[in-house]
């Protein structure tokens, strides 16, 4: 059985004033530049962008990183991330400050945590 983190990019990134909105593209591209290099405790790390934070950082691998470029919303792209891992056998966890997100991937098995405690674990 494998690990898995789930990350809400744009709830991570939103959840910082740090003038995120005025580049998403370049927000998301810092949020998984932290991810590549971060020591999480998780085998795989799924990074779920959507809208223009998409242009940032192309879909696909890198190393224990996985990209997902949201075809809809990223509320469904990390529905459905969570809904495979799970049938696989996978303990799946993801990041969002969503409430109605959380209660979604809970009813399915997920547990969810905060962004605090992601944006703490990249320091």
């Amino acid at each position: 059985m494998a690990t898995v983190l789930i990350v809400d990019g744009a709830n991570v990134v939103g959840s910082r004033p740090d003038g995120w909105w005025k580049d998403r593209a370049g927000a998301a591209r810092r949020l998984h530049e932290g991810l590549v290099v971060a020591d999480v405790p998780q085998d795989e790390v799924v990074l779920v962008l959507e809208g223009a934070a998409k242009g940032g950082v192309r879909a696909g691998r890198d190393g224990h990183l996985r990209t997902v470029h949201a075809s809809r919303d990223g509320d469904s792209a990390i529905v459905a991330e969570s809904r495979a891992a799970l049938e696989r056998g996978d303990r799946v966890t993801v990041v969002t400050a969503d409430r109605m997100l959380q209660a979604r991937v809970q009813g399915l098995g997920a547990m969810a945590l905060s962004p605090s405690w992601l944006l703490d674990l990249l320091g």
